[in-house]
């Protein structure tokens, strides 16, 4: 094969152009049933689930955003990215790149595809853009179908925030584009890494699995008791770091470090696929790409780069530790509240109060007193107060809270009942949603403890 290739460049042979390339392997993508199958299911399946379950009387509201679905369309697209980021952009992005260059070693077609193309450079070039464009194509369905779907189904309203603020249709809008877009970055990452496990595994079922796996070690990671350098600088934190752009401000410092992270680790592990597949023997039939070489050149340098983004994360910023301590707890569930007051005064039609006004504060505790306030668990306890204006005593409300590792948390409302002991208040027109008596918040891990 070698001397076909030298030959062709002695007599001066044009070699193929990338664009050819890519728009054959392209139409080889897209002609698989599976493929087809995942693009149509991507377009239509958001939709058809978020208009489903925002017409249920109950909601998924273990999800973030899930107790909203009621309440705006905008809800819809962001409880899919949440699963999607966790469990449908892995899984594509495996059998998309993971078997991009695997299955010309099952089917026996690189000598035909070199002769053909003659450059093996141009090959990769072409792979690598058509699982691209492919990957890209099915997020931008699952965005714009759920968006679709949640807007057809309760419309174009407002949409809670994290920490309790209003955000205008617009504005929520715009940030739900915006943390789709985020996503790019890690589902990159695994589809570099899918295309370096078709590489260096080549018939082996682990290159097709590979992207997947590596996104199921790093959820599993989230879950444990990490330093928050560790579980920043990995590169599926930027599924998750999305949260920080729903709250006021922005909490981008998270997203930002997981995006910069995922791009390096899609950068390196695109390179690595790119040298090895140059220098594979192609005239050996029975060299499938797969051997020691796969640890060598594939594993060991992404774990350099993963222990080098720790190290830079833990230099740069000020968060030691879980990255969850007391004084954020408290700080963010005061905020919190105080937005979602001002929502209940609007709905019992009660004269409006600002933020300023209510002066509310949280005092928390985790174990009862008996533990440090530090770290995730779902025994903190906050007692919030606030003061209403002409009005001497101070009120006081009780959430139960279920802190994660990630610095989400759910508040549960304690009492007292006639502020978040039901789930619905009594409006003059009607029933509502308590905007009080559960809500979630998010704990910036990496604010500095000193305000």
């Amino acid at each position: 094969m070698t001397a076909i290739l030298a030959a062709d460049r002695a007599v001066g042979t044009p070699r193929v152009p990338v664009a050819r390339g890519f728009r054959f392997e392209l139409v080889k993508l897209v002609s698989q049933w599976r493929i087809r199958l995942l693009v149509l299911a991507c377009w239509i399946a958001p939709a058809l689930f978020v208009a489903a379950v925002s017409q249920q009387g109950s909601l998924p509201v273990d999800t973030l955003f899930g107790r909203w679905m009621h309440a705006t369309g905008w809800a819809g697209p962001l409880v899919t990215l949440g699963f999607a980021g966790t469990w449908a952009l892995p899984l594509l992005t495996s059998v998309v790149a993971g078997d991009m260059f695997a299955s010309e070693d099952r089917l026996g077609t690189w000598r035909h595809l070199l002769v053909a193309v003659r450059s093996p450079r141009r090959i990769f070039v072409a792979k690598a853009l058509a699982s691209l464009t492919v990957i890209l194509l099915l997020v931008v369905g699952l965005a714009c179908s759920s968006a679709a779907g949640g807007l057809l189904a309760v419309g174009n309203q407002p949409l809670v925030g994290l920490d309790g603020h209003l955000l205008t249709p617009g504005d929520a809008a715009g940030k739900v584009l915006l943390a789709w877009v985020c996503v790019l970055a890690p589902t990159l990452a695994l589809a570099a890494v899918g295309l370096l496990g078709s590489v260096a595994l080549g018939r082996s079922p682990m290159g097709l699995l590979l992207p997947a796996l590596v996104a199921l070690s790093m959820q599993l990671a989230q879950m444990l008791p990490l330093p928050v350098a560790v579980r920043v600088a990995l590169p599926g934190y930027a599924f998750i770091a999305w949260n920080g752009l729903f709250t006021s401000p922005a909490q981008l410092g998270p997203l930002l470090i997981g995006v910069v992270v995922s791009l390096v680790w899609a950068a390196t592990a695109t390179a690595l696929a790119y040298l090895l597949f140059l220098r594979r023997d192609f005239t050996n039939l029975a060299d499938d790409g797969s051997g020691g070489r796969a640890v060598t050149a594939g594993v060991l340098p992404l774990v350099g780069i993963l222990a080098a983004t720790v190290g830079v994360v833990a230099e740069a910023t000020p968060a030691t530790g879980s990255g969850i301590q007391q004084d954020k707890v408290q700080r963010s569930v005061a905020t919190a509240f105080a937005h979602l007051y001002r929502m209940q005064t609007a709905q019992l039609h009660r004269p409006d109060v600002t933020e300023a006004q209510l002066k509310a504060t949280a005092t928390c505790n985790k174990g009862g007193g008996k533990l440090a306030a530090e770290g995730p668990g779902n025994d903190w306890r906050c007692v919030v107060s606030w003061h209403l204006p002409d009005v001497e005593a101070a009120g006081s409300a009780i959430y139960q809270l279920d802190v994660t590792p990630d610095g989400r948390f759910v508040a549960d409302g304690d009492g007292p009942k006639e502020v978040n002991g039901y789930f619905l208040v009594r409006t003059p027109t009607g029933d509502a949603p308590n905007p009080l008596w559960q809500f979630d918040g998010n704990v910036e891990l990496l604010h500095s403890t000193k305000g």
